[in-house]
């Protein structure tokens, strides 16, 4: 599998040249690595925040509409209730 991460990495090791110190390279190569990973990690994170915020926001919408504490009869249902009586 084609890792262009891995290949960029691979150049930069690979392009140093003999007046070049190899542990100057190697660190340099490390540090890119860090940066990438880290960044991926940050990412990462963030989309994971979102979706526990997302799966928050859907369980608590059901407990935002208000509840009526009143008793609701049989009859009030099955005729439309006792504002349309009047009409």
């Amino acid at each position: 599998m084609h890792d262009p991460f891995e290949e960029s990495l691979r150049d930069m090791l690979n392009s140093s040249s003999s007046s070049r110190d190899d542990d100057a390279v190697l660190g340099r190569v490390l540090k890119t690595a860090n940066r990438q990973v880290g960044a991926g990690d940050l990412f990462s994170l963030l989309g994971r925040c979102t979706q526990a915020l997302m799966i928050a926001v859907n369980n608590g919408s059901a407990h935002v509409s208000p509840v009526s504490r009143r008793k609701t009869t049989i009859a009030d249902t099955a005729f439309g209730g006792a504002q349309d009586k009047a009409d």
